[in-house]
């Protein structure tokens, strides 16, 4: 029992004392890299612990590698020419508001002569 503790100890001391070395200073946190290795050696535990959990910079989430199945993507078919837009002339976009106007005003007089319905159908209180 105490063998295995023991040799479980010295693996974590010797792999965070193995990474505290090999990290550059910008991934190092909250001390420097030589407290860190100062820290892990007079408490291995505590120290080990501590440098794994808060000393050292983990990858942001977007940053670590994905496994997964490469998606196909389409050939390329060079570049695309974008849309030729027509300039309309402004005897069109007058015939347009023109068309627009006609059809509100349907709308319009169809909502009246319904309106005028409505009243016809409604029962009158009249003997």
């Amino acid at each position: 029992m105490y063998a295995l503790f023991s040799a479980v100890l010295l693996v974590l001391l010797i792999a965070a004392l193995v990474d505290i070395i090999t990290r550059q200073e910008g991934q190092v946190k909250h001390l420097p890299k030589v407290l860190w290795v100062i820290l892990v050696i007079f408490l291995p535990v505590i120290g080990s612990v501590l440098w794994f959990a808060i000393g050292r910079e983990y990858p942001a989430p977007a940053d670590r590698p994905r496994v997964s199945v490469p998606r196909r993507r389409p050939a390329y078919e060079g570049p695309a020419e974008p849309p030729v837009r027509r300039v309309r002339t402004t005897e069109e976009e007058l015939a347009d508001l023109d068309r627009e106007i006609d059809f509100h005003t349907e709308q319009a007089r169809i909502r009246r002569i319904e309106a005028e319905l409505a009243d016809r159908r409604r029962p009158t209180d009249e003997p």
